[in-house]
């Protein structure tokens, strides 16, 4: 992919003061927004490496490794699905997707953590209860469920997206298919009217414990909202599926090859208008607007944004082993590869390959942390780095 022509870093260093005298935001977001910002320049610490062949030096300077960065998603990404693919089972896989009305942004906003776990929670609960119930399936089912805050507009939208295999485990321990041999999972106005009942529930439990309790109009208008449960298309195979897990996992609320413009106090960035056909569309922002949608996608501190339920959570990785085996599926163990392994394997670029010759190889020279104390030849060393800088 081309390198984008802007960078929401750009627009973080242009404009983070403004924004932060207009929006106040939470000093957990402008830690973020300073990570994005430095992201792969100076502040952060760098390193330089030198060919073994042509003596070609390079510079390169660290990654902030923040989830919310643009930048720092791809070693992540494909070494987390290397992983899902071990757990694949010979099963069609079905992608359901449980929404929130948007009367409960507000608290979404106030309370994120508190909710975003209602949201996990009860959606994996509808889930579960229709595999147990022997009218719909009567197993154990697996569940990868991935939370995104957004719509294409970068407007508040929280949804899960679920991958789930069509069928589970008996307590007999033998597979069984969901209906029509794996092909039909399960009615989605059905699991609509129970996932609403499961999370109005926690719901007013929750605002009991910070004394809020739920009127009877908020109520009775959240239950006279469609609570949309949609199921997508089923996946053709399991190879599908590792493609779908590439391009949601690991995904952010947008890439810096969707900004398209930043200019006069503005950004202009593209989104598909779902509503129209899913045609390409262009939104202009003023700055300060835009970097406050964006802060409403930061998560709370080490919420988890992707969860394993059932057969595929991590307690549970024996049993789904056992039955792997059954079903003729041999794993063989690899060994952890390093994010340069990734990168070569995975993203084909050899990060260790020399630039200039194409032959020799590039081999650390020495590096440096950010605010890492000078080293004991610091003035050779930085008439070296200020040359390679000028050139």
């Amino acid at each position: 992919m081309s390198k984008p022509t802007f960078e929401l870093a750009e627009i973080i260093k242009e404009y983070r003061a403004s924004f932060i005298q207009k929006h106040a935001p939470l000093k957990q977001h402008i830690r973020v927004l300073n990570a994005i910002e430095h992201c792969r320049t100076a502040y952060l610490g760098f390193h330089l490496d030198k060919c073994d062949s042509c003596n070609h030096e390079r510079i390169s300077y660290n990654s902030c490794r923040n989830r919310h960065c643009p930048k720092c998603q791809g070693t992540n990404r494909e070494r987390w699905i290397m992983a899902r693919q071990n757990d694949l089972l010979p099963a069609t896989y079905f992608h359901v997707v449980f929404t929130l009305p948007e009367e409960l942004n507000p608290y979404c906003l106030r309370f994120p953590k508190e909710l975003y776990n209602i949201l996990f929670s009860a959606s994996k609960e509808t889930i579960m209860q229709f595999g147990n119930d022997p009218k719909h399936l009567g197993a154990q089912m697996g569940i990868i469920s991935v939370l995104h805050t957004w719509g294409q507009n970068l407007s508040l939208h929280p949804h899960v997206h679920m991958i789930i295999p069509g069928g589970g485990i008996t307590k007999a321990g033998y597979w069984k298919h969901a209906k029509n041999d794996g092909k039909y999972l399960f009615c989605v106005k059905a699991l609509s009217k129970t996932y609403r009942g499961k999370f109005m529930e926690k719901l007013k439990d929750f605002l009991q414990t910070i004394n809020q309790p739920m009127s009877i109009r908020f109520k009775k208008n959240l239950y006279d909202k469609d609570w949309v449960v949609y199921a997508k298309e089923p996946f053709l195979g399991p190879q599908q599926v590792i493609e779908y897990l590439g391009r949601y996992s690991h995904k952010i609320a947008i890439s810096n090859h969707r900004i398209k413009k930043i200019e006069n106090g503005s950004v202009t960035f593209s989104y598909k208008d779902y509503a129209h056909g899913s045609v390409q569309r262009l939104m202009p922002l003023k700055a300060e607007d835009f970097l406050q949608r964006f802060c409403m996608h930061i998560l709370p501190p080490k919420f988890m944004k992707i969860r394993h339920y059932g057969i595929l959570a991590s307690r549970t990785k024996p049993k789904l082993k056992m039955q792997q085996m059954k079903m003729g599926i041999s794993i063989v163990k690899k060994d952890k590869q390093d994010w340069k392994e990734i990168t070569k394997t995975r993203l084909g670029f050899d990060v260790d390959a020399c630039p200039c010759c194409k032959t020799g190889r590039m081999i650390r020279v020495m590096s440096f942390d950010a605010n890492a104390p000078p080293p004991k030849n610091c003035g050779e060393l930085s008439r070296t780095i200020n040359n390679k800088l000028r050139t």
